[in-house]
């Protein structure tokens, strides 16, 4: 069957929850990520992607294979090659002696990744829900109970390389939630994305609230932000979101798009809609919605497999903004991701796991 042939039947046939109002609609080729042995990519479980000195940087959950946790993997952007040796994150005295020490150091669920833009040696990346992971002591309990969403608190953690090229979690802050904002007590829907905009502000994208709908919220990072220990309170942007009839369409990537004379945009995309969300920061403009098809690449001897295969099930959970395109990378859902398989040759890689790599260029009508 002809591709495009196979495009239009899959299209006519899948379950599409979000209403079809599209302002794009695209195909994306994807790149198998490789590690240097020249295996694909074990089990990474990529929660988030940046744009980081002309390579991607990709950051794994604390469902990923042990070897790819706590570190920051250096992808080439091209060739989709993972790099020998990733940055590593060790922990800072100052980091140790702070109530979430426990947490950090066993296996903490880093759910996305922010690039300072004043100093590229230092990042900021944030936890979601920790109920199953290390528990606050009672005293830091009582100290830090006032979250306004989960009870142990998302944490905002900064990293920085030292001159030795060492990794390190250096500061920690916990994050809180006016009970206002009705964000909710969710186990697997915090924050998952983070991008900076102008002036400092960091942006943080909630998967979902208690209404089941996708929130951006704000923080500024003054110069004495990380000074303090105590709670980080975020201000909701009040940025309007696509309305849908239907399904849930959640935030699980995120970056910021800049704009001449204008606060910028946000490039957002759901893991569960294939969708990603251009948002108007200045709030004159709709959301635009761009509709994405993903395929991923085949090579076989087999006469029935073609050169691309359509992919079921992407879940897409990483945004990197580069100067004229976006890169996206998928984190592979384990409950369904060996779905995906139609060719044979392709069998190993979704049973390891590995995500792939998609870009698409930057559309100037998307900010008119």
């Amino acid at each position: 069957m002809k591709l495009l042939s196979f495009l239009a039947l899959y299209l006519s046939t899948s379950f599409v929850l979000a209403d079809d109002d599209f302002h794009q609609q695209v195909t994306l080729q994807g790149k198998w990520l490789v590690e240097t042995n020249k295996a694909v990519m074990l089990d990474p479980q990529t929660s988030a992607l940046k744009l980081w000195r002309g390579k991607l940087l990709s950051l794994s959950d604390r469902s990923a294979h042990h070897s790819q946790q706590k570190q920051l993997h250096i992808i080439d952007p091209a060739s989709a090659l993972v790099a020998e040796k990733s940055l590593v994150m060790t922990l800072s005295n100052q980091v140790k002696e702070s109530c979430f020490y426990p947490y950090l150091a066993d296996k903490p669920d880093f759910e996305a990744l922010a690039v300072d833009p004043n100093n590229d040696n230092v990042f900021v990346v944030v936890t979601e829900d920790a109920r199953d992971g290390v528990q606050l002591s009672p005293a830091c309990q009582q100290r830090f109970k006032e979250t306004g969403s989960t009870k142990y608190p998302s944490l905002l953690v900064r990293l920085e390389i030292d001159e030795n090229n060492v990794l390190s979690m250096t500061h920690v802050r916990p994050l809180q939630f006016n009970a206002l904002y009705n964000v909710g007590d969710y186990a697997n829907d915090g924050i998952e994305g983070l991008a900076f905009g102008k002036n400092n502000t960091l942006y943080l994208g909630l998967e979902k609230d208690n209404k089941g709908a996708a929130r951006i919220f704000s923080l500024a990072l003054t110069e004495k932000f990380w000074v303090s220990e105590e709670f980080a309170t975020v201000v909701d942007t009040n940025v309007v979101l696509p309305n849908f009839s239907k399904g849930q369409h959640p935030i699980n990537g995120m970056d910021y798009l800049p704009v001449d004379n204008h606060p910028g945009y946000l490039a957002a995309a759901a893991r569960n809609d294939n969708q990603l969300w251009i948002i108007d920061l200045a709030n004159k403009k709709p959301t635009k919605v761009i509709s994405m098809t993903f395929l991923a690449p085949v090579v076989s001897n087999d006469e029935q497999c073609k050169d691309w295969e359509l992919i079921g099930n992407t879940s897409l959970e990483g945004v990197a903004v580069a100067d004229n395109k976006i890169w996206l990378i998928n984190d592979p859902w384990k409950a369904h991701y060996m779905e995906n398989v139609k060719c044979a040759s392709n069998r190993d890689n979704y049973k390891r796991l590995a995500p792939l790599l998609f870009s698409l260029p930057i559309n100037k009508h998307w900010f008119e």
